[in-house]
Protein backbone atom coordinates (compact mmCIF):
# COMPACT_ATOMS: atom_id res chain seq x y z
CA UNK A 1 0.00 0.00 0.00
CA UNK A 2 3.04 2.35 1.03
CA UNK A 3 4.12 1.57 -2.43
CA UNK A 4 1.51 1.92 -4.52
CA UNK A 5 0.29 5.32 -2.77
CA UNK A 6 4.12 6.97 -3.65
CA UNK A 7 4.91 7.52 0.33
CA UNK A 8 8.78 6.70 1.43
CA UNK A 9 8.91 2.97 2.82
CA UNK A 10 10.26 4.26 6.27
CA UNK A 11 6.32 4.81 6.80
CA UNK A 12 6.56 0.88 7.96
CA UNK A 13 8.19 2.27 11.31
CA UNK A 14 5.54 4.41 11.97
CA UNK A 15 2.68 1.61 12.09
CA UNK A 16 4.84 0.37 15.28
CA UNK A 17 3.75 3.32 17.06
CA UNK A 18 0.72 3.06 19.56
CA UNK A 19 -1.54 5.76 18.97
CA UNK A 20 0.14 7.36 15.98
CA UNK A 21 0.02 3.98 13.96
CA UNK A 22 -3.81 4.53 13.85
CA UNK A 23 -3.42 7.93 11.97
CA UNK A 24 -0.71 7.06 9.87
CA UNK A 25 -2.75 3.81 8.38
CA UNK A 26 -6.18 6.46 7.97
CA UNK A 27 -4.15 8.77 6.09
CA UNK A 28 -2.25 5.79 4.01
CA UNK A 29 -5.83 4.29 3.32
CA UNK A 30 -6.98 7.41 1.92
CA UNK A 31 -3.84 7.66 0.12
CA UNK A 32 -4.42 4.32 -1.23
CA UNK A 33 -8.02 5.17 -2.49
CA UNK A 34 -7.16 7.95 -4.28
CA UNK A 35 -4.50 5.91 -6.28
CA UNK A 36 -7.58 3.83 -7.16
CA UNK A 37 -9.45 6.54 -8.73
CA UNK A 38 -11.47 7.24 -5.26
CA UNK A 39 -11.77 10.93 -4.16
CA UNK A 40 -14.93 11.48 -2.29
CA UNK A 41 -15.34 11.75 1.12
CA UNK A 42 -18.04 8.85 1.58
CA UNK A 43 -15.26 6.32 -0.57
CA UNK A 44 -12.73 7.40 1.85
CA UNK A 45 -14.95 6.92 4.98
CA UNK A 46 -16.40 3.39 3.61
CA UNK A 47 -12.73 2.29 3.11
CA UNK A 48 -11.43 3.74 6.65
CA UNK A 49 -14.59 1.80 8.34
CA UNK A 50 -15.37 -0.97 6.34
CA UNK A 51 -12.51 -1.79 4.43
CA UNK A 52 -13.58 -5.81 4.82
CA UNK A 53 -16.50 -4.45 2.86
CA UNK A 54 -15.51 -1.74 0.00
CA UNK A 55 -12.02 -3.18 -1.00
CA UNK A 56 -13.40 -6.44 -2.17
CA UNK A 57 -16.13 -4.87 -3.75
CA UNK A 58 -14.00 -2.05 -5.72
CA UNK A 59 -11.30 -5.13 -6.33
CA UNK A 60 -13.88 -6.99 -8.28
CA UNK A 61 -15.23 -3.79 -9.96
CA UNK A 62 -14.18 -3.73 -13.51
CA UNK A 63 -14.45 -0.10 -13.85
CA UNK A 64 -11.81 0.77 -10.33
CA UNK A 65 -8.13 0.50 -12.04
CA UNK A 66 -4.75 1.72 -10.53
CA UNK A 67 -3.95 5.45 -11.72
CA UNK A 68 -1.26 6.15 -10.05
CA UNK A 69 0.78 6.97 -6.91
CA UNK A 70 -1.81 9.80 -5.10
CA UNK A 71 1.14 10.86 -2.83
CA UNK A 72 3.21 11.89 -6.07
CA UNK A 73 3.24 15.69 -7.49
CA UNK A 74 2.97 14.62 -11.19
CA UNK A 75 -0.78 12.84 -9.99
CA UNK A 76 -1.83 15.82 -7.94
CA UNK A 77 -1.46 17.81 -10.76
CA UNK A 78 -2.73 15.72 -12.96
CA UNK A 79 -5.98 15.01 -10.91
CA UNK A 80 -5.90 18.38 -9.70
CA UNK A 81 -9.78 18.88 -10.43
CA UNK A 82 -10.66 15.78 -8.89
CA UNK A 83 -8.76 16.16 -5.76
CA UNK A 84 -9.96 19.99 -5.16
CA UNK A 85 -12.13 20.45 -2.19
CA UNK A 86 -15.05 22.29 -1.07
CA UNK A 87 -15.57 24.43 1.83
CA UNK A 88 -17.60 21.82 3.14
CA UNK A 89 -15.54 18.89 2.66
CA UNK A 90 -12.50 20.63 3.57
CA UNK A 91 -14.13 21.46 6.99
CA UNK A 92 -15.66 18.09 7.07
CA UNK A 93 -11.84 16.76 6.77
CA UNK A 94 -11.31 18.86 9.85
CA UNK A 95 -13.71 17.66 12.07
CA UNK A 96 -13.56 14.28 10.99
CA UNK A 97 -9.40 14.76 11.98
CA UNK A 98 -10.16 16.37 15.36
CA UNK A 99 -12.38 13.69 16.80
CA UNK A 100 -10.03 10.93 16.10
CA UNK A 101 -7.22 12.54 17.19
CA UNK A 102 -8.77 13.74 20.33
CA UNK A 103 -10.25 9.85 20.93
CA UNK A 104 -7.03 8.10 20.67
CA UNK A 105 -5.48 10.80 22.96
CA UNK A 106 -8.41 10.10 25.74
CA UNK A 107 -8.27 6.48 24.95
CA UNK A 108 -4.01 5.96 24.92
CA UNK A 109 -2.15 9.07 26.43
CA UNK A 110 -4.21 11.44 28.87
CA UNK A 111 -8.25 12.39 29.91
CA UNK A 112 -9.21 15.39 31.70
CA UNK A 113 -11.14 13.83 34.99
CA UNK A 114 -13.37 16.21 37.91
CA UNK A 115 -13.79 14.82 41.15
CA UNK A 116 -17.36 14.88 41.77
CA UNK A 117 -18.10 13.65 45.70
CA UNK A 118 -15.99 14.24 49.31
CA UNK A 119 -14.49 10.98 49.18
CA UNK A 120 -11.16 11.79 48.48
CA UNK A 121 -10.95 15.60 50.74
CA UNK A 122 -9.09 16.87 51.93
CA UNK A 123 -6.42 15.26 49.31
CA UNK A 124 -8.90 16.10 46.28
CA UNK A 125 -11.95 18.64 46.77
CA UNK A 126 -14.85 18.43 44.99
CA UNK A 127 -14.44 20.45 41.79
CA UNK A 128 -10.63 19.77 41.35
CA UNK A 129 -9.57 19.40 37.75
CA UNK A 130 -7.25 16.48 37.18
CA UNK A 131 -5.59 15.29 34.24
CA UNK A 132 -5.36 11.33 34.32
CA UNK A 133 -2.10 8.87 32.55
CA UNK A 134 -3.20 5.91 30.95
CA UNK A 135 0.28 5.79 29.89
CA UNK A 136 1.28 4.84 33.59
CA UNK A 137 -0.22 1.63 33.93
CA UNK A 138 -0.78 0.61 29.86
CA UNK A 139 -3.47 2.04 27.75
CA UNK A 140 -6.43 -0.47 27.88
CA UNK A 141 -7.90 -0.71 24.27
CA UNK A 142 -11.77 -0.24 23.94
CA UNK A 143 -13.78 -3.03 24.69
CA UNK A 144 -16.95 -0.95 23.54
CA UNK A 145 -15.69 0.07 20.44
CA UNK A 146 -18.95 1.42 18.65
CA UNK A 147 -19.57 4.93 20.88
CA UNK A 148 -20.25 7.86 20.13
CA UNK A 149 -17.50 10.32 20.90
CA UNK A 150 -16.80 12.15 24.07
CA UNK A 151 -19.71 10.62 25.86
CA UNK A 152 -18.71 7.94 28.35
CA UNK A 153 -22.19 6.00 28.53
CA UNK A 154 -24.70 8.11 28.55
CA UNK A 155 -26.00 10.73 26.24
CA UNK A 156 -25.99 14.23 27.29
CA UNK A 157 -29.35 15.80 27.44
CA UNK A 158 -31.57 13.26 25.59
CA UNK A 159 -30.58 10.93 28.35
CA UNK A 160 -30.12 7.72 26.29
CA UNK A 161 -27.29 4.94 26.08
CA UNK A 162 -23.93 6.53 24.60
CA UNK A 163 -23.00 3.04 23.20
CA UNK A 164 -24.05 0.04 21.35
CA UNK A 165 -23.14 -3.20 23.30
CA UNK A 166 -23.85 -5.31 20.39
CA UNK A 167 -19.79 -5.60 19.44
CA UNK A 168 -17.76 -6.34 22.87
CA UNK A 169 -14.30 -6.57 22.89
CA UNK A 170 -11.75 -8.67 24.92
CA UNK A 171 -9.45 -6.75 27.72
CA UNK A 172 -6.31 -6.04 26.66
CA UNK A 173 -3.78 -3.29 27.70
CA UNK A 174 -0.31 -1.97 26.36
CA UNK A 175 2.77 -1.92 28.41
CA UNK A 176 2.72 0.58 30.65
CA UNK A 177 5.30 2.69 32.53
CA UNK A 178 5.11 0.63 35.95
CA UNK A 179 2.35 -0.96 37.87
CA UNK A 180 -0.12 -0.15 40.25
CA UNK A 181 1.84 1.42 43.86
CA UNK A 182 0.18 1.31 47.36
CA UNK A 183 -0.64 4.84 47.91
CA UNK A 184 -1.58 5.41 44.26
CA UNK A 185 -4.48 7.63 43.57
CA UNK A 186 -6.24 5.96 40.63
CA UNK A 187 -8.85 6.15 38.70
CA UNK A 188 -11.31 3.23 37.74
CA UNK A 189 -14.60 1.91 36.58
CA UNK A 190 -17.16 1.16 39.40
CA UNK A 191 -17.38 -2.31 39.60
CA UNK A 192 -21.37 -2.38 40.77
CA UNK A 193 -21.94 -0.80 37.22
CA UNK A 194 -22.26 -4.82 36.14
CA UNK A 195 -25.10 -5.49 37.90
CA UNK A 196 -29.06 -4.72 36.76
CA UNK A 197 -30.46 -1.93 36.30
CA UNK A 198 -27.53 -0.84 34.90
CA UNK A 199 -25.75 -3.80 33.36
CA UNK A 200 -22.99 -1.51 31.47
CA UNK A 201 -20.06 -2.81 29.79
CA UNK A 202 -16.96 -2.69 32.21
CA UNK A 203 -15.20 0.76 29.70
CA UNK A 204 -18.78 2.23 30.03
CA UNK A 205 -18.91 1.92 34.30
CA UNK A 206 -19.43 4.57 35.84
CA UNK A 207 -15.61 6.16 36.54
CA UNK A 208 -14.53 6.40 40.53
CA UNK A 209 -11.45 7.62 41.77
CA UNK A 210 -9.62 6.03 45.14
CA UNK A 211 -6.35 5.48 46.61
CA UNK A 212 -4.97 2.00 46.14
CA UNK A 213 -4.47 0.72 49.45
CA UNK A 214 -3.77 -3.33 48.73
CA UNK A 215 -2.93 -4.59 45.61
CA UNK A 216 -2.98 -8.28 44.39
CA UNK A 217 -1.87 -10.81 47.10
CA UNK A 218 -1.85 -8.65 49.76
CA UNK A 219 -3.17 -9.22 52.70
CA UNK A 220 -5.18 -6.18 53.88
CA UNK A 221 -7.27 -5.48 57.43
CA UNK A 222 -8.20 -2.15 59.14
CA UNK A 223 -8.17 -1.61 62.65
CA UNK A 224 -9.58 1.61 64.25
CA UNK A 225 -9.27 3.24 60.79
CA UNK A 226 -5.62 2.19 60.69
CA UNK A 227 -4.95 0.49 57.72
CA UNK A 228 -2.13 -3.08 58.12
CA UNK A 229 -1.09 -4.36 54.78
CA UNK A 230 0.26 -7.93 55.56
CA UNK A 231 0.46 -7.08 59.40
CA UNK A 232 1.94 -3.24 58.91
CA UNK A 233 0.63 -0.40 59.43
CA UNK A 234 0.65 1.78 56.32
CA UNK A 235 1.07 5.55 56.39
CA UNK A 236 -2.21 7.07 56.26
CA UNK A 237 -2.67 10.39 53.50
CA UNK A 238 -2.11 13.56 55.56
CA UNK A 239 -4.89 15.18 54.31
CA UNK A 240 -7.16 12.01 54.92
CA UNK A 241 -9.81 12.88 57.02
CA UNK A 242 -12.56 11.14 59.55
CA UNK A 243 -15.31 11.85 61.54
CA UNK A 244 -14.30 13.67 65.29
CA UNK A 245 -16.47 13.88 68.43
CA UNK A 246 -15.84 17.45 69.26
CA UNK A 247 -17.24 18.62 73.15
CA UNK A 248 -16.89 22.21 73.70
CA UNK A 249 -17.76 24.95 76.69
CA UNK A 250 -20.74 26.14 75.45
CA UNK A 251 -19.48 29.12 73.66
CA UNK A 252 -20.04 28.87 70.07
CA UNK A 253 -17.87 28.05 67.43
CA UNK A 254 -16.38 30.82 65.23
CA UNK A 255 -17.35 30.56 61.40
CA UNK A 256 -14.33 31.25 60.60
CA UNK A 257 -13.03 28.79 62.17
CA UNK A 258 -15.39 26.37 60.78
CA UNK A 259 -13.70 27.55 56.90
CA UNK A 260 -10.21 27.97 57.94
CA UNK A 261 -9.59 24.28 59.97
CA UNK A 262 -12.12 22.87 57.02
CA UNK A 263 -14.50 21.37 59.62
CA UNK A 264 -17.00 19.53 56.92
CA UNK A 265 -20.37 18.42 57.73
CA UNK A 266 -20.81 19.78 61.41
CA UNK A 267 -23.78 18.10 63.12
CA UNK A 268 -24.40 18.05 66.54
CA UNK A 269 -25.32 14.93 68.77
CA UNK A 270 -27.44 13.66 71.15
CA UNK A 271 -24.71 14.59 73.82
CA UNK A 272 -25.17 18.50 75.28
CA UNK A 273 -22.19 20.95 73.73
CA UNK A 274 -21.03 18.22 71.36
CA UNK A 275 -20.95 18.08 67.24
CA UNK A 276 -19.32 15.74 64.71
CA UNK A 277 -17.26 16.88 62.53
CA UNK A 278 -15.10 15.44 59.52
CA UNK A 279 -11.89 16.79 59.18
CA UNK A 280 -7.99 16.07 58.88
CA UNK A 281 -5.40 15.04 62.10
CA UNK A 282 -3.81 18.10 61.48
CA UNK A 283 -7.57 20.49 61.84
CA UNK A 284 -8.18 18.04 64.52
CA UNK A 285 -4.82 18.49 66.34
CA UNK A 286 -5.27 22.52 65.78
CA UNK A 287 -8.67 22.68 67.31
CA UNK A 288 -7.77 21.20 70.94
CA UNK A 289 -5.30 24.30 71.19
CA UNK A 290 -9.06 27.16 71.81
CA UNK A 291 -9.83 27.51 75.04
CA UNK A 292 -13.06 26.63 74.59
CA UNK A 293 -12.56 23.17 73.08
CA UNK A 294 -12.61 20.86 75.93
CA UNK A 295 -11.40 17.19 73.73
CA UNK A 296 -11.59 16.12 70.31
CA UNK A 297 -11.92 12.91 69.68
CA UNK A 298 -12.15 9.80 66.64
CA UNK A 299 -15.64 9.01 66.17
CA UNK A 300 -14.95 5.01 65.34
CA UNK A 301 -17.28 2.23 64.94
CA UNK A 302 -15.83 -0.32 67.79
CA UNK A 303 -14.22 -4.02 66.40
CA UNK A 304 -17.51 -6.56 66.04
CA UNK A 305 -20.37 -3.42 66.12
CA UNK A 306 -21.92 -4.22 63.02
CA UNK A 307 -25.49 -5.90 62.09
CA UNK A 308 -23.60 -7.96 59.27
CA UNK A 309 -24.93 -6.01 56.20
CA UNK A 310 -22.78 -2.73 56.48
CA UNK A 311 -19.74 -3.60 54.75
CA UNK A 312 -18.37 -6.03 51.75
CA UNK A 313 -18.51 -9.24 51.61
CA UNK A 314 -22.22 -9.31 53.53
CA UNK A 315 -24.01 -6.77 50.78
CA UNK A 316 -22.87 -9.48 48.19
CA UNK A 317 -26.01 -8.86 46.12
CA UNK A 318 -26.02 -12.11 44.27
CA UNK A 319 -26.78 -14.76 47.10
CA UNK A 320 -28.56 -14.50 50.22
CA UNK A 321 -26.86 -14.68 53.85
CA UNK A 322 -28.11 -18.26 55.02
CA UNK A 323 -26.79 -20.59 57.63
CA UNK A 324 -23.99 -21.82 55.69
CA UNK A 325 -22.44 -18.60 55.13
CA UNK A 326 -22.03 -16.58 58.00
CA UNK A 327 -22.49 -12.92 58.48
CA UNK A 328 -18.99 -11.15 58.56
CA UNK A 329 -18.89 -9.02 62.04
CA UNK A 330 -16.87 -6.09 59.92
CA UNK A 331 -17.06 -2.46 59.88
CA UNK A 332 -15.98 0.62 58.02
CA UNK A 333 -13.43 0.86 60.72
CA UNK A 334 -12.44 -2.66 61.57
CA UNK A 335 -12.49 -4.46 58.55
CA UNK A 336 -10.66 -7.79 57.70
CA UNK A 337 -8.19 -9.34 57.49
CA UNK A 338 -8.96 -10.31 53.94
CA UNK A 339 -6.75 -11.22 50.84
CA UNK A 340 -6.67 -9.54 47.88
CA UNK A 341 -6.54 -11.76 44.79
CA UNK A 342 -3.99 -12.07 42.67
CA UNK A 343 -3.48 -13.83 39.00
CA UNK A 344 -2.86 -17.34 39.24
CA UNK A 345 -4.14 -17.55 43.33
CA UNK A 346 -5.60 -20.63 44.06
CA UNK A 347 -8.06 -20.15 46.91
CA UNK A 348 -9.99 -22.94 48.47
CA UNK A 349 -13.89 -21.94 48.60
CA UNK A 350 -16.04 -22.62 51.39
CA UNK A 351 -18.54 -20.55 53.58
CA UNK A 352 -15.95 -18.59 54.99
CA UNK A 353 -13.86 -17.62 51.97
CA UNK A 354 -16.90 -17.90 49.07
CA UNK A 355 -18.99 -14.97 50.13
CA UNK A 356 -15.59 -12.93 49.89
CA UNK A 357 -14.54 -13.78 46.40
CA UNK A 358 -17.87 -15.17 44.79
CA UNK A 359 -18.49 -12.17 43.47
CA UNK A 360 -15.37 -11.36 41.35
CA UNK A 361 -15.67 -15.38 40.47
CA UNK A 362 -19.16 -15.16 38.80
CA UNK A 363 -19.74 -11.24 37.65
CA UNK A 364 -15.64 -10.17 36.91
CA UNK A 365 -14.25 -13.25 35.92
CA UNK A 366 -16.99 -14.83 33.65
CA UNK A 367 -18.62 -17.88 35.24
CA UNK A 368 -21.71 -19.51 35.93
CA UNK A 369 -22.03 -19.86 39.85
CA UNK A 370 -24.66 -21.71 41.47
CA UNK A 371 -25.23 -22.12 45.60
CA UNK A 372 -27.19 -25.38 45.92
CA UNK A 373 -27.18 -26.65 49.70
CA UNK A 374 -23.85 -26.69 50.79
CA UNK A 375 -21.87 -27.40 47.27
CA UNK A 376 -20.65 -24.47 45.48
CA UNK A 377 -21.11 -25.17 41.70
CA UNK A 378 -19.15 -23.21 38.99
CA UNK A 379 -20.02 -23.77 35.13
CA UNK A 380 -22.29 -26.51 36.66
CA UNK A 381 -19.49 -28.50 38.27
CA UNK A 382 -18.72 -29.04 42.07
CA UNK A 383 -15.54 -27.05 42.83
CA UNK A 384 -13.77 -26.54 46.38
CA UNK A 385 -11.47 -24.25 45.00
CA UNK A 386 -10.66 -21.40 42.29
CA UNK A 387 -7.74 -20.03 40.09
CA UNK A 388 -7.84 -16.47 39.77
CA UNK A 389 -7.33 -14.82 36.26
CA UNK A 390 -6.79 -11.51 36.50
CA UNK A 391 -5.13 -9.32 39.28
CA UNK A 392 -7.27 -7.50 41.66
CA UNK A 393 -7.01 -3.80 44.33
CA UNK A 394 -8.31 -2.96 47.26
CA UNK A 395 -9.36 0.97 47.25
CA UNK A 396 -10.76 2.98 49.65
CA UNK A 397 -11.08 6.95 50.02
CA UNK A 398 -9.37 9.31 52.23
CA UNK A 399 -12.17 10.26 53.53
CA UNK A 400 -12.35 7.51 55.13
CA UNK A 401 -16.14 7.86 57.14
CA UNK A 402 -17.60 9.45 53.58
CA UNK A 403 -16.19 7.32 51.37
CA UNK A 404 -18.16 4.47 49.23
CA UNK A 405 -15.23 1.94 47.82
CA UNK A 406 -13.79 -1.29 48.58
CA UNK A 407 -15.16 -1.54 52.11
CA UNK A 408 -17.91 -1.50 51.07
CA UNK A 409 -18.16 -3.16 47.53
CA UNK A 410 -15.24 -5.32 47.08
CA UNK A 411 -12.49 -5.75 44.42
CA UNK A 412 -11.38 -3.72 42.01
CA UNK A 413 -10.24 -6.01 39.06
CA UNK A 414 -7.05 -5.30 36.78
CA UNK A 415 -9.52 -4.56 33.07
CA UNK A 416 -11.46 -2.11 35.05
CA UNK A 417 -8.23 0.38 35.97
CA UNK A 418 -8.59 3.45 33.64
CA UNK A 419 -5.10 4.94 35.20
CA UNK A 420 -3.14 7.06 37.46
CA UNK A 421 -3.95 11.02 38.14
CA UNK A 422 -1.47 12.99 37.86
CA UNK A 423 -2.32 16.73 39.03
CA UNK A 424 -4.56 19.30 39.01
CA UNK A 425 -5.13 21.59 36.11
CA UNK A 426 -8.26 23.54 37.15
CA UNK A 427 -10.23 23.78 40.91
CA UNK A 428 -13.21 25.59 41.24
CA UNK A 429 -15.11 26.08 44.41
CA UNK A 430 -19.07 26.80 43.43
CA UNK A 431 -19.73 27.77 47.10
CA UNK A 432 -17.61 30.55 46.67
CA UNK A 433 -18.41 34.03 45.08
CA UNK A 434 -17.49 34.59 41.83
CA UNK A 435 -13.86 36.07 42.11
CA UNK A 436 -13.11 33.78 44.52
CA UNK A 437 -14.65 30.73 42.43
CA UNK A 438 -10.84 29.09 41.17
CA UNK A 439 -8.89 28.11 44.28
CA UNK A 440 -5.54 29.13 42.58
CA UNK A 441 -3.42 27.60 45.35
CA UNK A 442 -3.90 24.33 43.96
CA UNK A 443 -3.34 24.84 40.19
CA UNK A 444 -0.92 22.47 39.10
CA UNK A 445 -0.48 20.23 42.33
CA UNK A 446 1.16 16.93 41.28
CA UNK A 447 -1.53 14.58 43.22
CA UNK A 448 0.45 12.61 45.76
Amino acid sequence: MIKLSGRPLWWLALMLLPGLNILVFIGLMVDFLKSYGKFSLGEHIGGVALPFIFLPKWGFDKDTKYVGPSANLEFREKYKKALKKTVTREWADAIIFAVIAATLIRTLFIEAYVIPSASMESSLLIGDYLFVSKVNYGARLPMTPIAFPFAHHTMPLINTKAYWDGIELPYYRLPGLSDIKKGDVVVFNYPMDADAPLSRPVDKRENFIKRCQGTPGDTLSVVNAQVFINGKAKTTPVNGEITYRVQYDGTPINPDLISDLHLADIATTDRANEFVTNTTVASANALKGYANIKSVTPDLAKPGASDGYTVFPSKYPNYKITPNFPRFTWNQDNYGPIIVPKKGWTVKLDSLTFPVYGRAIEIYEGNKVEVVGKDILINGKKADSYTFKMNYYFMMGDNRHNSEDSRFWGFVPEDHIVGKALFIWMSIDDQAGFLHKIRWSRLFNVIR
